[in-house]
């Protein structure tokens, strides 16, 4: 097919059949392959959002081919038992495995069992795959819509995964303690140094991080700030505030750079390790890698710690943990809601307002003035 994403890793492309598709099919697709690569083609200018549909879409035609099924034959209770897989999937040894570049010959399609809001997030992807094509005329249902959708008050209230202040400054230490013996521990130490500072003072995605370079960042009327275009290419300006501008000093002087990044330069903001010829110009780093890189650390972090909650908290820690403890410990130091929506470029101040624990904490605390009262006077008889 013509201006599609790559092919979908599947053991067979099972055709359709006429009696899979209504009268009136509004797309060229002969398979469940090319009927979800047609979907797939509507998000080739949105790189981050086609990676992670292609992911799921892609996770779930390999779990149907396991089945002998194909996407017209999916019911209800289909929907069910997928659900319980992503939670568990089985067996272990065909679908865990390490986190491998997608051409790796030992790639697993997991890396661990989703937790309970990335089931929500597949699900939700594949309702909407569903949806595409039963519009198309591809398919004559969704029974993806049966599912019971959580009230908007459930929603408003869920509250990401984030660093405490104990995990973060474990981080830290683990971060000042890399080894540094070698050239290349030193830029890798530097690297990992910069890299969670970037991900921490401003609450940057890690797909914005890998898309970004030096000419992003800019000085206006004596201030720095970092141009970031995120979800669905809309950009937006976050301060640079003076601590992460001396993180980028020190590391961009690792890279044998100028102090600060000059316009127009094509640097990119995180960079590969360099080659022996320093020469030859730096190479970007992927969003895999990024994540790689963070999960190394958060091991190491765990692994230096002898507390074990805080052992277990490092060990989940993802690199998207790192946006929800800058907006919430934003918060905490008295940054203002609006202007923490604003650097983390939430639609809507609603998405800010589940990390302002300060909130919460002040309403447990008043509420300890009402208490339980002896309301009997020293002088009344006691009851009979």
């Amino acid at each position: 097919m013509k201006d599609t994403p790559a092919t979908l890793a599947l053991p067979a492309d099972r055709p359709s059949t006429p009696s899979m598709a209504r009268q009136g099919l509004l797309i060229d697709a002969k398979s469940d392959q090319q009927a979800v690569l047609t979907w797939l083609s509507e998000f080739l200018n949105s790189p981050r959002t086609l990676a992670s549909y292609r992911k799921e879409s892609e996770r779930f035609l390999m779990w149907l081919d396991e089945r002998q099924q194909r996407l017209s034959s999916v019911r209800r209770e289909d929907v069910l038992e997928f659900e319980r897989f992503l939670a568990h999937p089985t067996p272990q040894k065909k679908w865990l495995g390490p986190s491998k570049p997608r051409q790796h010959p030992d790639w697993k399609p997991f890396s661990k069992p989703l937790t309970a809001s990335s089931i929500r997030q597949s699900l939700t992807i594949l309702g909407a795959l569903f949806s595409y094509l039963n519009n198309a005329g591809y398919l004559n249902g969704n029974p993806f819509k049966l599912r019971r959708s959580p009230s908007p008050r459930t929603m408003t209230n869920q509250v990401e995964h984030f660093l405490s202040e104990a995990a973060r400054h474990q981080l830290q230490s683990t971060l000042a303690e890399l080894p540094r013996h070698t050239t290349r521990e030193k830029q890798h130490a530097e690297r990992a140094d910069w890299l969670f500072s970037l991900l921490y003072l401003t609450g940057a995605r890690r797909s914005e991080v890998a898309n970004a370079c030096m000419g992003d960042l800019f000085e206006r009327q004596g201030n720095w700030w970092w141009r970031i275009t995120g979800k669905g290419g809309v950009s937006a300006n976050v301060p640079v505030s003076d601590e992460l501008l001396g993180k980028l000093k020190r590391y961009r002087l690792s890279l044998d750079l100028g102090a600060l990044p000059i316009s127009g330069e094509t640097t990119p903001l995180v960079c590969r390790l360099p080659g022996k010829n320093r020469q030859q110009a730096l190479q970007p780093l992927t969003d895999k890698a990024i994540y790689l890189i963070c999960q190394e650390i958060f091991a190491r972090a765990s692994t230096n710690s002898s507390n074990p909650a805080l052992r277990r908290e490092l060990e989940q820690a993802t690199p998207h943990w790192m946006r929800h403890t800058a907006a919430s410990h934003q918060l905490e130091a008295g940054v203002p809601l609006l202007v923490v929506s604003q650097n983390l470029r939430h639609a809507s101040i609603q998405t800010t307002r589940r990390y302002l624990h300060t909130e919460d904490d002040a309403r447990h605390a008043a509420s300890r003035r009402h208490t339980l009262r002896n309301t009997t006077s020293q002088d009344d008889p006691p009851p009979d």
